[in-house]
């Protein structure tokens, strides 16, 4: 009996490669750049499973291609990249791969939260540049951490995360959420819950750990950005378009508030020029998850998803188990 054949947009690394090359008849993508669109279409046109990452598309256009397609498995938590009522309709099981990066885009928040309240990169700069004339007592003041008020905007695994590590610097934890959670749990992270405006205008630090939905694209907008402090640093690790990154722009330009740190953006890989060569603002590419034990794991589960399918059995992560049902059915 012949191998299910997918096909995955990255190599995916080597025990990765060596769990699905057992399972499958694999192909894999390899060049440095992205895949172009056009070859992803042509690709997966026979294919009975896809690994992709969230910079591919799966949408109406790739399924209708792709008429043996029965796996789209994103390795990432955020699935924004794939229209998975289209993928319902299609017959095709879509899959993601939560709960593995939790710590580390928790730490990665705290990397950008001191680097931008204490101007780190400035700093690594001036000594770059040899540009450094020494020690000055007003030199690259930045701003205490310690003992501020931290304002969580989504409170699910990684805003917790996030939470559980302020309290190692004593500070106050504001949080907002569609769903306030239990009181158990608001005991645990040390945080209080309260509505959006009042975490904005009260937060020294506001973090964001929100999904991609209708309701949380430019989240964070001109009203937004007028109700924090003056003094107030905004963190993104979650999704760029949850920035308006226009009224982003316009907020640092006018002083509204003293700062960002993000690591998405708007229309990646392209950035607002307006963020671009700020000493107020820290922009790392996307690399919140990039430990290599984390994007491995999440690579993983990738692979795990797509055996238990092809073994006949329920992927942990599947994003529509009704298609399961149907064809069970």
């Amino acid at each position: 009996m012949s191998k299910p054949r997918l096909l995955a947009t990255r190599p995916l690394f080597e025990p990765v490669r060596n769990l699905l090359d057992d399972h499958f008849s694999m192909e894999y993508w390899t060049n440095p750049e992205r895949i172009p669109r056009a070859e992803l279409l042509s690709r997966v046109a026979g294919k009975d499973g896809l690994i992709c990452l969230l910079t591919e598309k799966v949408d109406e256009e790739l399924l209708s291609g792709a008429p043996n397609l029965k796996l789209a498995a994103t390795v990432s938590v955020g699935f924004d990249n794939i229209d998975v009522a289209a993928c319902t309709r299609h017959g095709v099981v879509a899959t993601n791969t939560p709960g593995v990066l939790d710590e580390t885009t928790a730490d990665f928040a705290w990397v950008l939260i001191f680097a931008v309240a204490r101007r780190l990169l400035e700093g690594v700069e001036m000594i770059q540049s040899q540009t450094w004339k020494g020690w000055d007592l007003d030199q690259l003041c930045g701003a205490d951490v310690w003992g501020k008020t931290l304002g969580v905007v989504g409170f699910g695994r990684i805003g917790r995360a996030v939470a559980r590590r302020a309290r190692g610097f004593g500070m106050k934890i504001l949080y907002s959420d569609a769903l306030r959670v239990a009181e158990e749990v608001e005991r645990e992270a040390s945080a209080q819950y309260v509505e959006f405006d009042r975490l904005l205008s009260e937060s020294d630090f506001v973090t964001l750990h929100v999904p991609l939905l209708p309701s949380t694209r430019h989240l964070m907008s001109t009203p937004q950005f007028a109700r924090m402090k003056r003094s107030a640093f905004l963190i993104n690790t979650s999704r760029g378009p949850v920035v308006d990154e226009a009224a982003l722009v316009a907020a640092l330009d006018s002083g509204k508030i003293a700062g960002a740190a993000l690591d998405v953006f708007e229309n990646e890989p392209n950035v607002h020029p307006g963020l671009l060569g700020r000493k107020n603002a820290v922009l790392t590419p996307h690399i919140a998850s990039a430990s290599l034990e984390t994007r491995t794991k999440m690579a993983m589960i990738a692979a795990q998803n797509a055996i238990a399918l092809f073994d006949g059995r329920r992927p942990p992560n599947a994003l529509n188990p009704d298609v399961l049902e149907k064809s069970r059915g």
